[in-house]
C-alpha cells in the first residue's frame, strides 16, 4: 500500500487539473495560434506558466485503485497487476479467465 500523503498528492493534483482545465486549454490554444500578434501570445505563455505546475496533466501518475501501487498499472480495470490478478482469480473480473494451454 502506497502512503497516504503519496495518494493524497494525486488526489491534489486530480482536483487542481479537474479546477484549471478550461483555462490552462483555452491559454494553449493561444499560444500555437500562428494568426494573433506575437506579444499577445507571449502573455498567454506568461500567463500559462503562473498556473500551478500540479494543474498539469501530465503530473498525474496511474496508481492502482486497491493498493496505490503506480507500476504495472492496467488502464482497462484501474488496478495494478498484483490486485489484478487477485480479483481475476476471485472471477470479479467480467470476461477474463485464466490461460491454460
Amino acid at each position: 500500500m502506497a502512503k497516504k500523503s503519496i495518494l493524497a498528492r494525486e488526489v491534489k493534483r486530480r482536483k487542481l487539473e479537474e479546477q484549471f482545465a478550461g483555462s490552462r486549454g483555452e491559454l494553449r490554444k493561444r499560444v500555437h495560434d500562428q494568426t494573433l500578434a506575437e506579444e499577445e501570445r507571449w502573455l498567454a505563455m506568461m500567463t500559462l506558466q503562473k498556473l500551478p505546475r500540479d494543474s498539469s496533466r501530465s503530473r498525474q501518475r496511474n496508481r492502482c485503485a486497491m493498493t496505490g501501487r503506480p507500476r504495472g498499472f492496467f488502464r482497462h480495470f484501474g488496478l495494478g497487476r498484483n490486485a489484478l490478478r487477485e480479483v481475476i482469480m476471485r472471477g470479479e473480473a467480467p470476461g477474463v479467465v485464466k490461460a491454460s494451454w
